[in-house]
């Protein structure tokens, strides 16, 4: 279909990344393709033009929706609006769920084809999901080989078309310790809190509890964060002074794969991050708090026994999950005094780690999702391939 309109929809900066690999492999098989939508700074990078920046929508857990929701609706209209004047070939929503699906169900109404990328986790929570998911969207392409049998005992056209990450992450030969001036023997931790700004005010104060706490007993650790896009240091500063810590803070795209690939150990959120961290080996400690109210729900809805991807892929726990109060500086202080103090056991886990590269399987993933929206742009529909042809 010459000159086509693809809206794009990504909510979050995962999705901004991954968006933003497919639009590239898609514009290199058919560069007449106009891309618009909602994103962010790499959707944009790969050539999109954003309506609505992915900063505008960063909020996660019941309690943040339901005290931003007039704002969200707000954002859900002027998509609406969109799809209305522009009439576009095919709409892609990329995670996000509760926003996109309603997209998704709007756009349906106006017969344009959509196809969703990225499976939400109904095989953790929530699976009568599968019900309005079949209602919102035309067809599935999910990034885990367990997501598609969902689909199909369902009824709903899906492609498995692997994880970008596959090909993304890998360790570079960036010396970060040299840039920071490390001496030989000293031990680096990053912290990651996460790139909402809800999770910034929940988990920064702990982290940096946990580090003044590791810093009092050990002298020769060195702490570094980096900010994801549009954090700035003042934002972490007005959450918790880092004043008195040996601290860097590192800002630039790429920058959080720096910190996997060379720090001794990792205090991080769960999240996609935990997967990148997984298949650079790197040895983590996962945590995660939310609004109480949020925690609740979750407690009573979650049906898997792990809530990090890197152990879920996996299938088993690798690395330690320290949830709501249980993620507090002590115990974890005392947690990775346990790990520093045994090297060996650090060496265990990152090898246990080279589990998660191998059950993600082949690269190649942007360039089978890019074949997927093809697919739809062209017939409005999406084949089930056989699964010998599984990545």
């Amino acid at each position: 279909m010459p000159g086509a309109h693809i809206v794009v929809c990504a909510g979050e900066t995962s999705g901004d990344n991954l968006a933003a690999g497919m639009i590239r492999a898609a514009h290199a098989l058919r560069p007449d393709i106009t891309f618009t939508g909602m994103g962010g700074e790499q959707m944009r990078a790969a050539g999109t033009e954003t309506l609505i920046d992915v900063s505008e929508l960063a909020v996660m857990g019941l309690w943040e929706v339901i005290t931003q929701y007039p704002r969200l609706r707000g954002l859900l209209r002027r998509m609406q609006r969109h799809l209305e004047a522009t009439r576009p070939n095919l709409l892609v929503l990329v995670d996000y769920v509760e926003f996109n699906l309603r997209l998704g169900a709007h756009a349906r109404s106006l017969g344009i084809p959509v196809l969703f990328y990225v499976s939400p986790q109904i095989w953790a929570w929530r699976q009568q999901r599968i019900h309005r998911i079949k209602r919102s969207v035309d067809a599935m392409a999910v990034l885990f080989p367990f997501e598609r049998a969902i689909y199909e005992e369902h009824g709903v056209p899906v492609r498995y078309v692997g994880n970008p990450l596959v090909d993304q992450v890998a360790a570079g030969d960036h010396d970060l310790r040299a840039e920071l001036g490390l001496a030989p023997g000293q031990r680096l931790i990053g912290l990651l809190p996460g790139s909402r700004s809800g999770e910034i005010r929940r988990h920064w104060p702990v982290l940096v509890g946990t580090a003044r706490c590791l810093r009092a007993q050990r002298q020769d650790l060195h702490f570094v964060v980096p900010l994801a896009s549009g954090m700035t240091e003042q934002m972490l500063d007005d959450v918790a002074p880092r004043d008195g810590l040996p601290l860097t803070v590192l800002t630039g795209r790429g920058r959080a794969r720096d910190v996997m690939a060379c720090s001794d150990l990792l205090l991080i959120s769960s999240g996609t991050a935990t997967l990148e961290a997984g298949l650079l080996q790197a040895p983590m400690i996962v945590i995660y708090r939310m609004a109480p109210l949020s925690y609740t729900l979750f407690s009573y809805l979650v049906r898997v026994p792990h809530i990090a991807l890197v152990n879920i892929v996996a299938g088993k726990r690798l690395v330690p999950e320290r949830l709501q109060g249980a993620a507090n500086p002590e115990a974890l202080c005392a947690e990775a005094l346990n790990w520093l103090d045994h090297p060996e056991e650090l060496d265990r886990i990152r090898e246990s780690l080279g589990q998660v590269r191998e059950k993600l399987g082949a690269g190649g993933a942007d360039q089978r999702i890019a074949a997927a929206v093809l697919e739809m742009l062209d017939s409005g529909r999406l084949t089930t391939e056989p699964h010998a042809a599984h990545p």
